[in-house]
């Protein structure tokens, strides 16, 4: 397999700020603001914008974690055993401004997903949707609000976000992926 890096660890520290700003310039105050990372990678992009909003702005805002994998229209029938994960949201949703992250944007069925999720948990005055890396391929009619990069890529190619926490390191990379067998999309 052949893999390009397309961010390094610099380059995504650049892109959590700007999405910081993005996120906060909106809102007169953040008193209403909320994050929600989702599983798995997006928890971790979630918290670093969080944390750069604090650096920024003085203000820490509620965060939470969600776990769609229940409500994927899937489930059932392309994973065999599931890895379910923690859903987390310690806050009323009830009239915040939630933004809710994750690493990559693909089909829009994930991001589906979570917006069922989402709303069983409450009832926000909106929400925004923002994605690291947005690859291109929707099946939904569906986009991101804050964007870290667009990504054209191939069906025959991958983005794969890397997190200290999980990988060891912290980038982006297209991985071209032609000949080995289709996974179940991940966004």
């Amino acid at each position: 397999m052949k893999q390009a890096r397309l961010l390094s660890e610099d380059e995504l520290k650049r892109i959590y700020d700007r999405l910081a700003f993005q996120f906060a310039e909106p809102h007169a105050t953040l008193e209403n603001l909320a994050i929600v990372g989702m599983q798995t990678r997006g928890v971790y992009i979630a918290r670093r914008i969080k944390d750069r909003i604090k650096t920024h702005f003085g203000q820490d805002i509620p965060s939470g974690v969600l776990d769609v994998t229940f409500y994927r229209d899937d489930f059932r029938t392309k994973m065999k055993m599931p890895t379910v994960q923690i859903t987390d949201i310690p806050f009323d949703l009830y009239g915040k401004d939630v933004v809710l992250v994750d690493d990559v944007l693909y089909t829009g069925r994930t991001v589906r997903s979570a917006l069922d999720a989402l709303m069983d948990f409450g009832r926000p005055a909106s929400i925004r949707f923002c994605c690291l890396i947005d690859r291109g391929h929707r099946e939904l009619p569906l986009t991101a609000d804050y964007k870290g990069m667009v990504v054209p890529t191939t069906l025959q190619e991958e983005v794969r976000v890397k997190i200290h926490e999980i990988d060891g390191e912290e980038a982006v990379y297209v991985v071209d992926v032609a000949g080995k067998s289709p996974e179940v999309p991940h966004e």
